[in-house]
């Protein structure tokens, strides 16, 4: 495993910023360590492969190409991990200078949501990145590729080399799996629009991989989602129904993890599962505020929410969740506290331990009070011989408050979303 990182600022001034964007090489190199080690790969040795400037031809200058060169005959390396997206020329050249596989940070990450992906769904999603990105890799680096297929008849014409035909059957099945994916993105469509038939509001966690979003989801839902300090432990999304007090009902969907450098095919193959996000009425960035790359994390997210068209400063929809709080000691505890107490009330995070319980019932009501903002309140006068009317009202509305008045009638305060409030007004004769 290789980190060829371009430094463009050295780490102590990017450690004597503080909270910062830019990530710090070791951070780095560990989280693609990590990534290796969640499909099982035995890393035999890692180290950082500082460069001034990116080679055309193999990313790294030629004295680096031979040092690792023999490192990798001596260690018997059968695969060099590249944590950087490298060309198909760059990836061609040093697997011919070392003799080896080698995987960038794409390929490895495709690995990844290729073994973690269970569903039909998620299975598409990962074939249509994989085939998008094997596209981009078909070059003439073998000579099977060079090979032509003469045409019809006796003195055919050249016909399709190899490579075209690589390419088309390529395009080919492509076509095939977004036809699919058409099919899901219309059956996602019609389980949202049933939702919006019962007036469940929806709650969604995101945040970079492994920063507790399948733990919290399961401490919130008493779910069994897979969870594990692994990067990518859950990949196809799960959503659950969850009770709030005070009677309200919402639904909270796990999305699978983001990480920097997220491949485009990726973001794009993923979209019919990420637009539960973006339908979404809360959206909980969930971080883990006891790594030392939090920020950057965070700014990462945010990357991708952004290219999803959801803007990271939406504040009546997006929650931080400040999480793994329990591993932090009680002075980081108290100036982390401290630091979310001084930002406005409608920007304040909400400080959680997943795995403890620690912060669940403030995060719970931060829910609750961002979908207040969203909603409508409306006092209805009903008859209390009208129990289908009631019954209705409890089924589709929060029904906050209800009494029976002097005059014989139930007079109830109702809250709603917006959408429905002109069905309710119509259904009792509200002006």
């Amino acid at each position: 495993m290789i980190g060829p990182y371009q430094r463009r600022v050295p780490a102590r001034q990017i450690a004597a910023r503080g909270p910062q964007k830019e990530r710090l090489p070791d951070a780095r190199l560990e989280e693609a360590v990590g990534l290796a080690r969640a499909i099982d790969l035995d890393v035999v040795q890692s180290g950082i492969v500082p460069i001034s400037q990116i080679r055309p031809a193999t990313y790294m200058g030629t004295g680096k190409v031979v040092e690792i060169a023999g490192l990798v005959k001596s260690l018997e390396a059968g695969v060099v991990i590249a944590d950087c997206a490298l060309s198909p020329v760059q990836q061609r050249n040093l697997e011919k200078a070392w003799n080896a596989k080698v995987l960038d940070r794409t390929g490895l990450i495709l690995e990844i949501f290729g073994r973690r992906a269970h569903t039909k769904e998620g299975g598409l999603q990962v074939e249509l990145a994989h085939l998008t990105y094997q596209r981009s890799r078909l070059v003439k680096s073998w000579t099977h590729l060079e090979r032509q297929r003469g045409g019809f008849g006796f003195l055919g014409g050249p016909g399709e080399s190899q490579l075209e035909i690589d390419r088309r059957l390529i395009g080919e099945r492509i076509a095939r799996i977004e036809t699919e994916l058409d099919k899901v993105k219309k059956r996602r469509k019609l389980h949202r629009d049933s939702r919006a038939r019962v007036p469940y509001p929806i709650a969604a966690l995101v945040g970079y991989t492994n920063a507790g979003k399948s733990t919290l989801f399961n401490r919130m839902t008493s779910a069994s989602v897979l969870q594990a300090d692994m990067l990518f432990a859950t990949l196809d999304p799960t959503m659950r129904a969850v009770q709030l007090p005070g009677g309200m009902k919402i639904i909270l969907s796990d999305t699978v993890g983001f990480i920097s450098d997220l491949p485009t095919m990726l973001v794009a193959a993923f979209r019919a599962t990420l637009e539960e996000v973006i339908e979404a009425d809360v959206i909980l960035h969930v971080r883990d505020v006891s790594h030392e790359d939090a920020e950057a994390q965070s700014h990462d997210v945010e990357e991708v929410l952004t290219a999803l068209g959801i803007e990271p400063d939406e504040e009546q929809r997006l929650i931080e969740v400040w999480n793994k709080i329990d591993r932090l000691d009680a002075e980081a505890r108290t100036r982390l506290q401290n630091r979310a107490e001084r930002k406005p009330a409608d920007q304040r995070p909400v400080l959680v331990s997943a795995l403890t319980g620690q912060g669940a019932d403030e995060l719970v009501k931060a829910i609750q009070a961002r979908l207040a903002l969203r909603r409508v309140v409306l006092d209805l006068v009903v008859d209390p011989s009208d129990g289908a009317g009631m019954s209705w009202l409890h089924r589709h509305t929060e029904v906050m408050e209800k009494s029976l008045g002097e005059n014989g009638k139930m007079a109830m305060t109702v809250r709603v979303d917006p959408a429905r409030t002109a069905t309710v007004k119509a259904k009792f004769s509200m002006h």
